[in-house]
C-alpha cells in the first residue's frame, strides 16, 4: 500500500468472474507522510482511504468483469459503516462482490477486514467508460499486472 500515491492495492488474491467475487490483499505501511496529520501520535489510516481501498478492489473485479474493456470510475458510496481503527502494519482483507453491471454503471458491495475482524463495509456504484473514450488503458492494465490481477484472471480460466 502507497498511502500518498493512491495505490491501495497490493496484491489480487483471487477472482471469480461465475461469483463475481474479488478477494485482495494490502499492508498498511509504517510510515507515511499521510500518519503526519492523522493523527500526531496517533497513526490511523484516514477512512477515505479504506474507502479508496474498497473502490479499488471493486474496480479491479470490473475490470477482470470486462476484460479490460472498460474503465471504472467510483460515483457514490452508500451504507459506509467504520467499524474500528486500522494502524501501520495491519494487514488487510479486501473483498468485491459484484450485485449489478449494466447501462454503464455497476453496483458492488465491498468489505475489508484485518485479522478476522471487521474494519469497514459499503456498497459502492461505479460508472464504466470504454476505454475508447478514455486513455488509461496502459496504465490501468500496467498495474493490474503489477498486483496480480492479470495472473488471477488467467488461473480462473
Amino acid at each position: 500500500m502507497l498511502l500518498e500515491y493512491f495505490q491501495m492495492i497490493d496484491k489480487v488474491e483471487s477472482v471469480d468472474l461465475g461469483l463475481g467475487l474479488l478477494k485482495a490483499t494490502s499492508t498498511v505501511p509504517m510510515e507515511s507522510p499521510v500518519f503526519e496529520g492523522h493523527f500526531p501520535g496517533m497513526p490511523l489510516v484516514p477512512g477515505v482511504l479504506l474507502i479508496e481501498t474498497m473502490a479499488q478492489a471493486s474496480g479491479m473485479l470490473l475490470l477482470a468483469v470486462k476484460d479490460f474493456e472498460a474503465m471504472p470510475f467510483l460515483m457514490s458510496v452508500d451504507g459506509a459503516k467504520m467499524r474500528t481503527f486500522v494502524e501501520p502494519g495491519a494487514v488487510l482483507d479486501i473483498e468485491a462482490v459484484l450485485e449489478h453491471d449494466g447501462s454503464g454503471f455497476a453496483v458492488t458491495k465491498a468489505k475489508i477486514t484485518s485479522a478476522g475482524k471487521k474494519v469497514c463495509d459499503a456498497q459502492l456504484k461505479l460508472r464504466t467508460m470504454p476505454f475508447s473514450e478514455v486513455p488509461l488503458a496502459p496504465i490501468v492494465r500496467k498495474r493490474a499486472e503489477e498486483i496480480g490481477l492479470i495472473a488471477a484472471m488467467t488461473s480462473q480460466a
